[in-house]
């Protein structure tokens, strides 16, 4: 990536960054675009000498391009009747799902909680070309006031289980009453059937399984997909 491509704006929130943390570029390809993603080199820069995994609640999710962000990523871009349609990305952290989206035809809106997350996915909408996607700070224990929307996303975002109350609240807030949710999480995440007994409640929920071999090793992804009980949603989305 030539950063001396990039907006005047973006290059210089690019040259801040680069002051603190060493800087990269993903790539991931769906279709013919190219959807390119600015995150750290290095993540002890992040965790320092934190052992991530002694606390999971601690580890800054954000920073990686998770599995099943990358197969939500592909599935929202097969949706039906995506021109024009408002998508939200809840808990974006770099952001690939809802760039891929509005590559798709979708108008989206990517939102996660920090401002320097936010950075990283600014950088990486205008790297890729998609200069009209929405960002907003979104915290699901202080939502603020958005527009409903016709499809709301998240991948890996069911770490927290005192965050499940919350993203229900955000759920029933942020869509509309014939809109879809769609989820992604590693198989392996003990809290998914957790929130899905809470969710059940208030929603119908299909699920998905995406399995493959990954650098030798097997990885299992479940997609689900959420519709208000009674709102009839069974067609585009």
């Amino acid at each position: 990536m030539d950063i001396r491509t990039l907006p005047e704006r973006e290059r210089q929130i690019y040259n801040r960054l680069r002051q603190k943390y060493s800087l990269t570029f993903d790539s991931l390809k769906i279709g013919d675009t190219t959807i390119r993603l600015l995150k750290v080199a290095d993540l002890g820069e992040i965790i320092g000498d934190r052992d991530p995994f002694a606390d999971v609640t601690q580890f800054p999710f954000w920073v990686k391009l998770w599995d099943a962000a990358i197969i939500l990523s592909y599935v929202l871009t097969k949706i039906p009747g995506r021109e024009g349609r408002t998508l939200l990305e809840l808990g974006a952290g770099l952001g690939a799902p809802g760039l891929a989206a509005a590559a798709s035809g979708f108008d989206v809106t990517i939102s996660d909680y920090e401002e320097i997350i936010r950075d990283f996915q600014q950088v990486s909408a205008a790297a890729s070309g998609l200069g009209d996607v929405k960002l907003t700070l979104l915290d699901w224990l202080n939502p603020p006031q958005l527009p409903a929307f016709d499809v709301l996303a998240g991948a890996e975002i069911l770490f927290r289980e005192e965050f499940f109350a919350p993203l229900l609240r955000v759920f029933a807030a942020y869509l509309k009453p014939e809109g879809v949710i769609y989820l992604a999480h590693d198989a392996r995440r003990q809290s998914l059937p957790k929130f899905l007994k809470l969710a059940e409640k208030d929603y119908d929920i299909g699920v998905a399984r995406q399995n493959y071999i990954k650098d030798g090793n097997p990885v299992s992804i479940i997609v689900n997909r959420l519709v208000r009980k009674g709102s009839g949603a069974r067609g585009n989305a």
